[in-house]
């Protein structure tokens, strides 16, 4: 089996300097020991590292495009893929690419380290091994991320620890698998969507994220949406409430929505599914246009809003794609 690894840069593969740390490790020299040891044929491997490496808090849409263009310039001389990257927004770049590759046809495994590949403590080889052994398998075609002894879908995995080696959870779905002699596989948790035919590339847009905190006014909130961005997101309580007895809040929201800006809610609880107007705080926004999440994390939900947006979705059809599943982002009942 032919397997392609594209280095995006991340802490895996980041060396001290006296900012801090920073990519310089032998990537290619650490993963061609890692291969020979594992009695595997170093021939079967490609491999590309992208340039800039990148710290994975800085990434950008830009960056996700640059994964997705790597990874169709070789589909055709490989099986299966693994993208190492950055814990920190691991899980929007898997999510991101799980929209644009929805037809892509081979496995992508995404995953990472908490420690530097140099240190003797790191997770890295585990977690390398794993999504290899993931990408090899045959039963996973999609977009996933492999981290702490899991396999998940790509697009539905958090980041939930900085320090765990256990680092990333599905709250609403759980793992697609876990390592062990063997491999547990857990029946009926891959979820699939329809897709999306010749996706345009990445490219930056201006989407407002914006908590709900108790005490928040509608002047703070107005001012946080001008000037005007091309969509919201907006992190409420629960299952989508907002403060609506603050003066005037509601109306802020309304307003944005009657500008024509897209509203998404989502939830601050990492396990939720949104379902705006089963409390009256939440029923004001849904009948002004708002549109709830589902049951997607909140990087699917961004990630989502970005890719729609690449895609030339108005503001009158985004409420029709983000309730419907593209990849499996999204659960049945949240249709």
């Amino acid at each position: 089996m032919r397997i392609h690894i594209t280095y995006t840069g991340g802490t895996i593969g980041m060396v001290e300097s006296p900012n801090g740390l920073i990519p310089g490790a032998d990537m290619r020299g650490w993963l061609h020991r890692l291969i020979t040891d594992a009695h595997l044929d170093p021939d079967l491997f490609s491999f590309t590292e992208l340039d800039p490496l990148i710290d994975s808090s800085n990434a950008t849409p830009d960056n996700w495009q640059a994964m997705i263009d790597d990874l169709h310039s070789h589909r055709d001389e490989a099986d299966a893929f693994v993208v190492l990257h950055g814990t920190d927004t691991m899980s929007y770049s898997s999510a991101a690419l799980s929209y644009a590759l929805a037809g892509f046809g081979k496995p992508v495994i995404f995953t990472g380290s908490q420690h530097p590949l140099g240190k003797i403590e790191s997770d890295a080889t585990a977690n390398v091994t794993g999504a290899l052994n993931a990408a090899m398998s045959g039963r996973f075609h999609g977009v996933g991320l492999f981290f702490g002894h899991h396999l998940f879908a790509g697009n539905r995995v958090s980041k939930s620890s900085s320090w765990a080696f256990e680092g990333f959870s599905a709250p609403s779905t759980g793992p697609l698998a876990r390592t062990g002699t063997p491999w547990h596989w857990y029946a009926g948790s891959a979820l699939s969507g329809e897709g999306w035919k010749n996706p345009k590339p990445y490219t930056r847009h201006d989407v407002a994220v914006i908590d709900m905190a108790p005490g928040i006014s509608a002047a703070r909130l107005g001012a946080m949406l001008e000037p005007r961005p091309e969509a919201v997101l907006l992190r409420a309580y629960g299952v989508g409430n907002v403060p609506s007895d603050e003066p005037g809040l509601t109306d802020v929201i309304a307003d944005v929505l009657h500008d024509g800006v897209p509203v998404v809610i989502a939830s601050q609880c990492q396990q939720a599914e949104v379902l705006l107007g089963h409390y009256e705080t939440g029923d004001a926004i849904a009948r002004a246009g708002a549109i709830g999440s589902g049951d997607m994390t909140l990087e699917a939900t961004y990630a989502k809003i970005m890719f729609l947006l690449s895609q030339g979705v108005d503001a009158a059809d985004f409420g029709t794609w983000i309730t419907r599943s593209i990849a499996g982002e999204i659960s049945p009942s949240s249709l």
